[in-house]
């Protein structure tokens, strides 16, 4: 078969660069869902709440710190906290009651919303990163690329990796994977499901407020994007199987790049590439494509 001389290759590496560091935040926002999801068995609707008030929370400090790294720091401690309360406060006391945690998230999403938005407007903010990240890297084929995106793919390849030995590796991973598979098991075995899941709350709050504080200097902050990266998530989860890293990562990579191709060649469809995905895995892998297989 020809190759086609006309096509873009360089406009088609641009596109996967810029699909693959749209996958990294997604896994990063979408990798802590997952565990709380599969540990927990609670849809957190206000998971992209979250999200908002840890870059709202990063774009404050960092501005008047001047720092990013402190702007980070904030963006991750005040989500984690925040992920805690809501696990102890609400969602604790209402194990196996699916409808009532939904409903219970989605009007505390409500909530942060409005709270946010009379807090810092409905304008656009973004914030600055690290002089080093401003410039411009030389690659093949692409040439001048943004050292940010770089950045951000580097990040979340190695978030996947730590994520992955520390589940696979340590007592608590494994207490984790176990709660993912059988919570009823593993709390009768004399394991504090409770307090585990407050911990695993905590790793993803601060997982998701580090991601919004690396998505508002990456790309931007405004009001709805907790309802855009909550939707994110939960395909990104779908796909690739709740309670797996390896999963989140491939499910954010797939519907990154379809979503990045799809804008790029067939704008007007762009949306039925990244739905015709979950459709074809919910038809044929129920629980992800990583998840295992329905017994």
């Amino acid at each position: 078969m020809a190759i086609n001389a006309d096509f873009d290759w360089r406009l088609f590496a641009i596109l996967t660069l810029n699909g693959l560091s749209l996958a990294a935040l997604y896994f990063i926002v979408a990798s802590g869902f997952s565990l709380t999801f599969g540990l927990m068995r609670v849809v957190n609707m206000a998971y992209g709440s979250l999200y908002l008030l840890g870059a709202y929370v990063g774009y404050e400090v960092g501005a008047m710190s001047s720092s990013w790294g402190l702007g980070l720091a904030a963006g991750i401690a005040v989500a984690g906290a925040l992920g805690a309360v809501l696990q102890v406060v609400f969602f604790g006391w209402m194990q196996g009651q699916e409808l009532r945690q939904a409903l219970v998230a989605i009007g505390i999403s409500i909530v942060l919303g409005d709270l946010m938005l009379a807090h810092w407007g409905g304008d656009t903010y973004q914030i600055d990163v690290p002089a080093a990240l401003t410039r411009f890297s030389s690659l093949p084929l692409v040439g001048r690329y943004s050292s940010t995106r770089l950045a951000l793919i580097a990040i979340a390849v190695l978030l996947c990796l730590g994520l992955w030995l520390a589940l696979e590796r340590t007592r608590l991973g494994s207490l984790v994977r176990a709660g993912v598979d059988d919570r009823d098991m593993l709390q009768a075995t004399g394991v504090d499901v409770a307090l585990l899941s407050v911990g695993v709350s905590v790793m993803a709050g601060a997982l998701v407020g580090g991601a919004g504080v690396i998505g508002g200097s990456v790309l931007s902050i405004s009001p709805g994007e907790d309802a855009r990266y909550l939707l994110s998530s939960l395909m990104v989860v779908i796909v690739g199987g709740r309670g797996t890293v390896l999963g989140a990562a491939l499910g954010a990579v797939l519907i990154g790049l379809a979503e990045t191709y799809g804008l790029a060649y067939a704008p007007t469809y762009s949306t039925v590439f990244t739905f015709a995905i979950l459709a074809a895995v919910l038809a044929l892998r129920p629980r992800g494509i990583l998840g295992g297989s329905v017994s």
